[in-house]
Formats: C-alpha cells, structure tokens, sequence
C-alpha cells in the first residue's frame, strides 16, 4: 500500500466515509473554539503560565470534532485530560452528552465510562501535588464524575433512545395501516366482485325474463288500451332497472361507473331531477295521487348529486307504494340558494298494507350513504297524521364544495365490528345492518389505529417514567455522597483548623501537653503537605502545622499556623501562608 493509499484511508478513520458539510464544519468550528478558549483560560487562572494552556487548548480542538466519529476513546482521552487540566472539564461534559448517544450497547457505554473515570483518577492522582489520602481523592473523584460526565451521559443517552424508539414505532404504525388498509381494499374487492357476479347472474336473468314476457303480453290483442298501457309501462321499468343494473355491477366489479355507450344523453338525464316527472307520471297511470312541485329558480346540479335527488324520489315513491297502498304523495323540490331539497310526503295507508311486503330494509340506508357521498344529508321519519316523510338536502356542486354530515352516516360513530346475530336496527336515521357492514373496515383500521398509539402512548409513558426514576436514583445518589462528603469534610476541618483569636491566646513557654490539649491534633488529609513549606523549623523540635478559619489574600495560598515543641515546651509559634 502506497504513502497516498495510507493518507486516504487515514482520512477516511478520521471523518468518516462522507465528507463534511459546510454546516457542519461550521457547527464544530462554533463549539470547538469557545470549548478551547475556556480551557485556556481556566488552565492559565491555575497553573500561571503560557505552555500548558496552549498545549490544553489544542488537545481540546483535536478532540472536540473527533467525538462523533471516536466517541469511546475521545471520551477516555477527554477524561484523562480534564485529570490534568481543570480547564477541560467543560469539554468532558460535552463529550459524555455526544459518547452516551452514539456509543452502541449498554455493556459497552459502561465499559467506555468505566475506562473514562480510572483515567480521570489515574491523570488526577499524577497531577496532584502533595498528595492525599487515596481513599478521599477516590470519594470526591468520583462525585466529581458522576455529575460532569456519568449523569449527562445517562440523559444524553436516554433521550436519543427515547426518539428512537418513537420514529420507530411511529413507523411501524404507520406501516401496519397501510398493510391493514391493503387487506381490507382487497378483502372488499373480492366481495363487489363475489356480489357482482350474483347480482348479474340472478337479477339480470329475472329482469330479462320480465322484460322478454312483458314485450309479449303487450302484443296480446286480448287486452284493453288500458291494460296494454300498464305492461308497457312495467316493460319500460325492466328494461330501465336493466340497465341501472349493468351500471351498478360496473361499478362492484370494477369500481368505476359503466361505459358509457350503453346509454346516450337522454337516458343519463332520465335517472337525474329531468326523471323525477316521468316516475311522477308512471305512478300516477299505475292508480296512486301524486302531486309534484317545483318551487325556486332551478339550478345545475353535479351528475352525483343529480342523480341522489332521482333516488330520493325512486325510493320514496318505492316505499309509499309498498307500506301505504292508497295514501296520496307529494313530491316537492325547492331549488335553495345553496341547495336543493327533495321532500316526498305521503299520507296514512287507506288501508292495511299487504301480509307479504318484498323489502331488504336497506333502501332508506343506502339514500343516506348516497347522499352523504355527495356532500348531502337526508332525513326520514314519521309525520304527525301518521304518514312518512323522505327528505334529502343536496348540494349544487361536488361535494368538496359543501359537506353536511349526518351525525347517523358519521362513519367515526358506526361500531367497529356487528356482533354476531345482531343486524343493528334501523331507526329514524336510518342506521342498519348495511351501514354498519360498509363501514366495518374503515372502523377496523381506526380501531387498530388508537390501539396502537395508545400502546405507543402507554410505552411513552413508561420511559418517561423509567427515565425519571433514573434521574431520581442518580441525585439520591448524588445527595448521599454530598452528605457523607460533607460530614467527612466538616470532622477533617474541626481536626485541622483553629480561629486567629486562639492563636493568638496561645503563650509560648506553655507547657506542651497544655498546649497539645487545646488544639486539635491535626492528623487529617486537610493538613498534608502543609508541614516543610514555611520557614526552618527549630532544630530538635516536632512541630504542629494548623490550618486557619480565615482565608488568605489570595486563592493560591492557605494561611497556616505553626507550633513548635521541645523538651515538653511550646518554644515557638508562627503565622504564615503557604501555597497550595
């Protein structure tokens, strides 16, 4: 491998496959400088010089970029080197953020971290001058760590683990209704095509053979004018109900409306509000009162709509000759400013109705999908004097221009599944068994859409709530160790401080054991290295070294105080500062 081959390769450890973007360099530029700038500062507050705060600050800017790519060793490198140099300290916090994030694996996060705190100790126990109880540097260390670089990493980690598993479950969501709405468009094919095919193979061979026997008996030259007229109207019914009945098996097996050459312009005008006349018409020669009325400046209509107000009429006029034989009807269509109304209304049943009426029960449900498809409503209910009244409100244009939602045709409201044996029953409002059945898979899909964002809300919840008893766990922690740190500390001071004003009491020439007996022994870590930094102690003598409660003039040095014993005498006592 060449010397260019050796660079590459190098380069690509070091950055990555991909190179970085202007934004980025940018963002690492930003953070990096202020991050070294302050290492300098807080290095040169403590050490006095210029060397070691430069060196501090380039390790800073080296490390600093490279804790995306490396974030197990920079957060090792970065630790030792806060043990080193205070100054760093602000770059371990921000490395311990960007290592608990991108370090994969639990084991190995607590490795890497396990690894950062030895060479933290390890870097902090070289630099220490004077030395120290172990036992003590070790407590405070680790303290120390936990809330600059273990607790960060904690958060850092939690958080990104958190939106993780949230984009992942928001897309797993969102991928098992797409499958689900899949399965239920298939499932529902399958079914228009299943009805279809027995729609065409029954209600087509029943309606051709009305029609085939209607055309011969019209012919008959036994019958009367009159009847002669009455089976050709009933002719022209089946062979108009045979063509609708093409056009709707058009629509289950394929989804769209049939071809269009079967029927030419008048027959397409013939099934909108232009039929309503004729049907008014074959009623009226069939023997029922029916009395039709327009009211207002009639308007275009949308072909959907146009056609739900012919339907309207259909079914209404369908029903009244079914269920009130004899009762006058009215129809009635008021052209609105905003939209047309089609209200049919007949009276009480002259008479009783027939034992066997032919009736799915589905007519006046299938009026109100109608409608609501276009953007309408309709409304169905009994009248004061007993009769039965249809209305339908439709709109002028497509059926995004105006939507009126009937709060029974609201598919948000239908159940999600019919329990078995139980068909729904059909009421004022018209909500039945065939409603619910059309709706059933958008219901499913809505369904398995709550559960699982309330799974996913539920799971949420849980990781706050694991996080947060984390987080409670770390700052017990935390208090505990401040607390035994300060009770340790708080001893330490009483065994290595005395005030001015006792020192000051203190006669030389006093006996030692006088002397010893009202000052603390000093035997803690608060005092080590203080003795050999002042003056030369008299020859012969053990001496004392004392911390004061007062502070010194200024942060680098610690006031001290000194008493010096021989042949069981104080022979001296002095007041000076040493550096620490």
């Amino acid at each position: 491998m060449d010397v260019s081959s050796k660079i590459q390769d190098a380069r690509l450890r070091l950055v990555g496959p991909e190179p970085w973007s202007g934004r980025r360099i940018a963002g690492e530029s930003a953070l990096a400088l202020p991050l070294a700038l302050v290492a300098a500062g807080v290095t040169r507050l403590a050490d006095g010089g210029l060397v070691l705060p430069a060196l501090v600050a380039l390790a800073v800017l080296a490390l600093s970029p490279l804790r995306r790519r490396f974030p197990s060793s920079v957060l090792i490198a970065t630790a030792a080197l806060s043990g080193a140099a205070a100054g760093a300290t602000l770059l371990l916090l921000v490395v311990a953020c960007s290592a608990g994030r991108r370090i994969a694996g639990a084991g190995k996060a607590l490795a890497a971290f396990c690894a950062a705190f030895a060479g933290y100790l390890l870097a902090l126990l070289l630099t220490e001058s004077g030395g120290g109880p172990l036992l003590v540097i070790s407590l405070f260390s680790a303290l120390f760590f936990m809330v600059i670089a273990v607790v960060p990493g904690l958060a850092s980690r939690y958080w990104y683990q958190r939106r993780t598993l949230l984009q992942t479950m928001q897309e797993r969501n969102a991928q098992l209704l797409r499958e689900r709405a899949m399965v239920a468009g298939q499932a529902r094919l399958r079914e228009r095509q299943r009805i279809a095919q027995d729609m065409h193979d029954s209600l087509g061979h029943q309606l051709a053979l009305i029609s085939v026997h209607t055309g011969a008996l019209e012919v008959d030259p036994a019958l009367t004018g009159r009847q002669r007229e009455a089976v050709g109207v009933l002719r022209e019914a089946s062979v108009a109900a045979m063509h609708e009945l093409r056009a709707v098996v058009g629509i289950l097996r394929d989804g769209v409306e049939a071809p269009e050459h079967h029927t030419d312009e008048a027959q397409r005008a013939a099934r909108g509000t232009a039929g309503v006349e004729p049907l008014v018409a074959a009623a009226r020669a069939a023997g029922t009162t029916v009395e039709l009325r327009e009211t207002g400046e009639p308007r275009q209509l949308a072909p959907a709509s146009d056609h739900a107000a012919y339907r309207i009429v259909q079914e209404a006029l369908t029903n009244a000759y079914k269920h009130a034989p004899g009762a006058p009807i009215g129809v009635e269509l008021r052209y609105e400013p905003d939209a047309l109304v089609v209200e049919v209304v007949n009276g009480p049943a002259a008479g009783p109705p027939p034992n066997e009426v032919v009736s799915g029960g589905q007519g006046l449900t299938g009026l109100h999908e109608r409608a609501r498809l276009v953007g309408g409503m309709v409304h169905t209910g009994r009248t004061g004097d007993g009769g039965f009244r249809v209305a339908g409100v439709l709109p002028y244009g497509a059926p995004e221009a105006t939507t009126f939602v009937d709060a029974a045709d609201d598919f948000r409201q239908q159940p999600s599944a019919l329990p078995p044996g139980d068909g729904g029953a059909t009421g004022a409002t018209g909500t039945g068994r065939h409603q619910a059945g059309r709706h059933v898979g958008w219901d499913v899909d809505l369904n398995v859409a709550e559960r699982e964002l309330a799974m996913s809300s539920r799971s949420r919840a849980g990781g706050v709530a694991l996080g947060c008893g984390i987080a409670f766990a770390v700052v017990v922690l935390l208090a505990v160790a401040a607390g035994v740190g300060l009770f340790f500390l708080a001893g330490s001071a009483d065994k290595a401080m005395i005030d001015p004003a006792e020192y000051k009491d203190i006669k030389v020439g006093a006996s030692e054991q006088e002397v010893r007996g009202r000052l603390p022994d000093g035997d803690t870590f608060l005092t080590t290295g203080l003795p050999g930094k002042g003056p030369a102690e008299p020859a012969g003598s053990s001496c004392l070294v004392l911390m004061s409660s007062e502070v010194g003039d200024s942060v680098r040095t610690e006031p001290v105080f000194r008493f010096c014993f021989k042949d069981g005498k104080l022979i001296e006592k002095q007041s000076y500062e040493v550096e620490r």
